[in-house]
């Protein structure tokens, strides 16, 4: 969901109770779309990120620490010279409308105190950070918007700040439920209760008014223009709740989650709409509950973006695999015709003293067949009977040749093309910036990628995952293929285990045993661990081999992550997705 006016309001009296008269420490623009300011009071410090990015425009306090461009844009190195120092006196919302107003009191090059104001707009793709000063001239904005982009409300350097347009819906600050009740009766259409609410109550969310329909019809759906007695009861009495929650700033910071546990909404009410479908998690504050929400969608999306050019290059290049292995799979079946070449020239060579010259064709018997049948030869007629049998024999020779060649090919490139899926599989499974780097450092050096300048100097290699079960053994988890190499080749021992999902891409997985023999408890774990980080790890059963380390092998030039192994046994295990 997008963030509403009415949670909003829970994060403005949030921040006001744990921010005002803290002072500008550090400013940080980790992206064109974000700002941290870093605050420090005599209660304490906090880092307050503003975020207008459209599909993640929020404002809340956080703990996470994001990563810094070496060279700070323009906009953040104006904000650190105006702002530096200033401290946050008052915070402001119009009304429910999405936007905070942060008032900032300063010094400017003169030393005179000044107000300077940031208004966070959070209206999705319109989203915006724009500094005023205190005359309420715009200074600057993360987006500068023209006559080419808008004729109705610019935000130009020197423009005088406007807030955005507002909508004539009805605000709980200044209206009860009554009111509300009235505004949905008088709407000309009849619509479900939950739209006509969203119609007309300004700084709500979908969510939340779905829940007051669910609510009032006890699951049932309800019109707008169906409202009896008792459905308009029971609408005033939920509407009244959400109304006192509202302007109290009360209500439980809830988190909802999908069968995946993966999160897809929020509000500051508990929610019964979705009933077991769905589950939900309470967060401490409403800040907390933003900041959990969008890290991972965040982490994902920053994941995605960066990771782009190597999708689009593994996907191509598998595709090119795909094609080649194909073709060459259609020559050799029409090499498997070779031998028809030969029993034609042996029959020509058998049968030369009846062929006429500029003979067409030949019939004769084919004493290679048990029924001694006989077979239609066709001939060139401008070669003599010999240089047609010599023909059909180079045709013979070239089909053998061709096929050794082609069966050469085709293992070769079956063999890329399952290092390119393992590739695939790493990248699938990158959560970090680091880990992309190492992937993207393997394919240069495996030449599908050209290497650009001067060699840079490489990260160190990410250590493996590492898990502990619940008898003390370690089980490591390779992340990509290089570390894959590492673990297995270098840094176990002879005699801890080995696993790896059977002839699926997956990551090289190793119990470190130390002298011990691991329980089978920790062999299962060990084993689903190697399902869960292959591509079948979103699979019900997964059969992963396992064996010790002294039993598997590099073959000489074989591309990273790829090895051979014997002695192995083999278990049917689920994914174990919990980490």
């Amino acid at each position: 969901m997008a963030l509403d006016g009415a949670f909003l309001r829970h994060i403005k009296l949030e921040l006001e109770k744990q921010l005002l008269n803290s002072k500008v420490d550090k400013i940080y623009q980790p992206s064109k779309d974000e700002l941290i300011l870093a605050l420090r009071s005599k209660e304490g410090n906090g880092k307050l990120l503003i975020s207008a990015r459209a599909g993640s425009a929020r404002i809340n306090l956080t703990g996470m620490t994001p990563e810094n461009p070496k060279v700070p844009p323009m906009l953040c190195m104006l904000l650190r010279k105006r702002l530096s120092g200033a401290r946050l006196r008052a915070i402001h919302q119009p009304e429910l409308e999405r936007v905070l107003l942060l008032e900032f009191e300063g010094t400017n090059e003169l030393g005179d105190l000044c107000t300077m104001t940031l208004a966070v707009e959070i209206m999705g793709q319109y989203s915006n950070i724009v500094f005023i000063d205190g005359e309420g001239l715009i200074i600057d904005a993360f987006r500068r918007v023209d006559m080419s982009m808008s004729s109705q409300r610019l935000i130009l350097p020197g423009l005088r700040y406007e807030l955005p347009p507002q909508q004539n819906k009805l605000c709980v600050l200044d209206k009860e439920a009554d009111d509300i009740i009235e505004a949905v009766q008088r709407l000309p259409k009849n619509m479900p209760l939950s739209k006509a609410l969203l119609t007309v109550v300004q700084g709500v969310s979908p969510i939340l008014c779905r829940e007051w329909e669910h609510l009032t019809g006890r699951g049932r759906d309800v019109f707008s223009q169906s409202l009896d007695d008792e459905l308009i009861s029971r609408l005033r009495f939920f509407l009244k709740r959400t109304i006192t929650a509202i302007r109290e700033g009360s209500g439980e910071p809830t988190m909802i989650l999908n069968e995946e546990k993966k999160p897809i909404d929020f509000t500051f009410e508990s929610i019964q709409q979705y009933g077991s479908g769905r589950s939900f998690r309470e967060q401490g504050t409403f800040c907390e509950l933003l900041d959990h929400y969008y890290a991972k969608r965040d982490a994902m999306e920053t994941m995605r973006r960066r990771s782009e050019d190597l999708n689009r290059l593994l996907n191509t290049t598998a595709t090119r695999l795909i094609k080649k292995i194909y073709v060459q799979k259609d020559e050799l079946a029409a090499c498997a015709e070779r031998e028809q070449y030969r029993i034609r020239a042996d029959i020509i060579q058998a049968n030369l003293y009846r062929l006429a010259k500029g003979a067409s064709e030949l019939r004769a018997q084919n004493f290679y067949d048990e029924n001694m049948a006989e077979i239609t030869i066709p001939l060139d007629p401008s070669l003599s009977a010999s240089a047609n049998a010599q023909r059909y024999y180079k045709s013979y020779r070239k089909a053998k040749t061709a096929e050794q060649v082609l069966k050469v090919q085709i293992a070769r490139a079956e063999e890329e093309l399952d290092y390119i899926s393992s590739v695939m599989d790493s990248l699938s499974r990158a959560e970090s910036v680091r880990e992309l780097n190492e992937i993207r450092t393997e394919l240069t050096e495996q030449g599908y990628i050209r290497a650009k300048g001067k060699k840079q100097r490489s990260e160190s290699i990410l250590p493996p995952l590492k898990f502990v079960s619940e008898s003390g053994f370690t089980i490591l988890v390779g992340r990509n293929n290089k570390q894959n190499d590492q673990l297995t080749l270098k840094q176990a021992a002879k005699n801890d285990l080995w696993f790896h999902a059977k002839d699926i891409p997956g990551s090289h997985t190793v119990i470190l045993t130390e002298g011990r023999e691991p329980d089978e408890a920790t062999i299962l774990l060990a084993a689903s661990l190697a399902a869960a980080h292959s591509k079948a790890g979103e699979a019900g059963k997964v059969p992963v081999d396992y064996t010790k380390i002294r039993y598997v092998s590099k073959p000489q030039g074989a591309r990273p992550g790829m090895v051979i192994y014997v002695n192995q046994k083999t278990l049917f295990v689920v994914p174990h997705r919990e980490k």
